[in-house]
């Protein structure tokens, strides 16, 4: 209180007249082209790859030895004739084919997993005792049982890659299931729902980030195991996708095809994971506030 106001007395009323904003200075800065472009995610990992491509070419140079190491100018001149001719594009196929079987047949079975292991505690004890039995076991080494039980077609593959894909969406699905606050739980049963509609309206989402990286997780360890199989089932049945393909080209010293297989599997996983599981979460945990 000022010394010249009595008490009791009001305070007198403050008039403050507009500053003219320029004498603040520059209070925002526009950014400059390359700082914009700088800002975009896209724009940063394509100059990674550009790097990565430059530094291939120049190791590459540097050794000369296209047996060991061939260009990267190389590796894209065989990867586009294969494409052209067709042969690449019919191995990309089939190695598609397979795994959108196995890894959609292992997402289903993961599914049926978890619910029952969510519905009742049996369900839960027997997916907690499956997983840890099951996840550690690499699919590949299923594959001579596999060969055994199915023969020499798709169905082995099949089983490998529902193994590879089961444990990885089960084991995430359930983590992010029992980390939904008792809350959203709470509220879930107040408003009378139970079993299927309680998780699809209430579990799922609370707990899709986890089952979103559980599919990430999957579709990886399924894309792996099948060009590893292929590797050991083109061999065996004389056909195949990527891996045979590799492996045909690896035997007839076109070490430029080998990696240019090794380009397609990777593009294909990076396409995969920036337009595909992107896609879905920029439409659903990160519209929900889930993720930054």
């Amino acid at each position: 209180m000022a010394d010249n106001q009595a008490p009791g007395e009001a305070r007198p009323e403050i008039h403050r007249e507009p500053v003219d904003a320029s004498r603040f200075g520059v209070v925002e800065k526009p950014l400059s082209r390359l700082e914009t472009l700088l800002n975009s995610t896209a724009v940063r990992k394509t100059l990674i790859i550009i790097v990565l491509a430059l530094a291939w070419e120049v190791g590459a140079r540097a050794l000369h030895n296209d047996l060991l190491l061939p260009t990267f100018t190389s590796t894209m001149s065989a990867l586009v004739r294969g494409i052209l001719s067709g042969e690449l594009l019919l191995k990309i196929w089939i190695s598609l084919k397979v795994l959108l079987t196995g890894y959609a047949a292992g997402v289903a079975l993961a599914a049926v997993l978890t619910g029952f292991g969510v519905a009742t505690r049996v369900g839960s004890d027997l997916l907690e005792t499956l997983t840890a039995m099951f996840n550690p076991l690499p699919a590949i080494a299923l594959l001579p049982i596999a060969l055994i039980w199915f023969g020499l077609g798709n169905g082995s593959l099949v089983f490998v890659l529902v193994h590879s894909v089961v444990w990885a969406v089960s084991l995430n699905t359930q983590s992010g299931f029992m980390a939904v606050s008792q809350t959203l739980r709470m509220v879930g049963r107040n408003y009378g729902l139970r079993g299927l509609p309680y998780i699809a309206r209430v579990l799922i989402p609370a707990a899709f980030p986890s089952i979103l990286t559980g599919l990430k997780v999957g579709w990886a360890f399924a894309w792996r195991t099948l060009i590893a199989s292929e590797l050991v089932f083109g061999v065996s049945s004389g056909s195949g996708g990527l891996g045979w393909y590799i492996y045909e080209s690896k035997n007839l010293l076109e070490i430029s095809k080998v990696f240019a297989g090794l380009l397609t599997i990777i593009i294909i996983g990076l396409i995969v994971e920036n337009l595909i599981f992107r896609t879905i979460e920029r439409h659903t945990v990160r519209r929900w506030g889930m993720q930054a």
